[in-house]
């Protein structure tokens, strides 16, 4: 009987180990084999990553990449590992340095420093005071440069210091083809990154339930020391257009043209999309084909 314990335990013992393995190369950014997980009756199954069968749409963006949040497998891509401008997108990898900090609900005390960029700013003044967290918000949701400003000089001690800490977090989520300058992602000559690489730093972020809640923010009402409020509603209007679509960052510069990482959930799997390099009439049009071709099918029946 003993025997037949310790051989009835080995089935358990490999799915932890491979479950282990998959976990650890997942938390370094890498695409992990998915893991068999077992169902309700007991029979293991793998989670369902497959590649649509009909054929990807047509986008304008000069790049583009769809990969499957749990299991980091690429179901489409366009020129992804091509070295471009990625603008506020960037602030992706802002917002994990942040987080990597620790202490989020830290006092961040306003320099005038900080100001020191355009053109979209909150304006904040210096001697003002808030919370990590409250900043970090209006960094996703408003993409405001001069907060990234305060916030790398919080974490970082200087901007330069900070893009530092940003590629060093680039390279241990495997980020093999980006190198930042700054935490905004204004023009900066020899800053870049590539679609497949802003995936990665997407998945990252999308398993942060807190990047999460706020990237999915519609819109919230944001206080001033002195009392007055204002509203900051989200750049990303795939939030209010495409039902499914729960995040993420949104990004513009004459450089970089329209860029989007968007994510999206429906039939029991979750996307990420990223295009860059579209315009201003596509921007919108590419991801939701994307994503509404990754995501608007049958669940799976596995």
């Amino acid at each position: 009987m003993k025997m037949i314990s310790r051989m009835s335990c080995f089935p358990c013992v490999r799915i932890t180990a491979l479950a282990f393995t998959a976990a650890l190369i997942t938390a370094c950014g890498g695409n992990p084999t998915p893991v068999m997980q077992p169902s309700a009756t007991g029979k293991v199954r793998a989670p369902s990553a497959v590649v649509p069968a009909n054929r990807p749409p047509a986008v304008a963006a000069e790049s583009a990449i769809v990969i499957d949040v749990v299991s980091g497998r690429v179901l489409f891509a366009k020129n992804a590992d091509t070295q471009r401008a990625v603008a506020s997108t960037q602030k992706i990898i802002t917002a994990l340095c942040v987080l990597d900090a620790g202490n989020i609900d830290k006092p961040v005390t306003i320099q005038a420093v900080d100001g020191a960029c355009e053109p979209t700013n909150l304006n904040l003044k210096s001697g003002e005071i808030y919370p990590r967290r409250e900043l970090l918000k209006v960094l996703m949701v408003k993409s405001a440069n001069d907060v990234a400003r305060a916030l790398a000089r919080d974490v970082g001690g200087n901007q330069e210091s900070f893009a530092a800490l940003m590629n060093s977090k680039a390279s241990s989520l495997g980020m093999r083809n980006s190198k930042f300058s700054n935490p905004n992602g204004l023009p900066m000559a020899g800053q870049y990154s590539t679609a497949r690489d802003m995936a990665i730093a997407a998945r990252a972020a999308y398993r942060s339930p807190l990047i999460r809640s706020i990237t999915a923010t519609k819109s919230f009402k944001f206080k001033f020391n002195n009392g007055n409020t204002r509203l900051i509603v989200n750049t990303n209007h795939l939030l209010k257009s495409v039902p499914y679509c729960d995040g993420l960052k949104t990004g513009t510069t004459n450089a970089a043209g329209r860029c989007l990482v968007a994510s999206g959930s429906l039939n029991g799997r979750s996307v990420i999309v990223v295009v860059l390099k579209s315009n201003t009439p596509n921007v919108w049009k590419d991801a939701t084909k994307l994503l509404g071709w990754a995501l608007e099918r049958p669940a799976s029946n596995i």
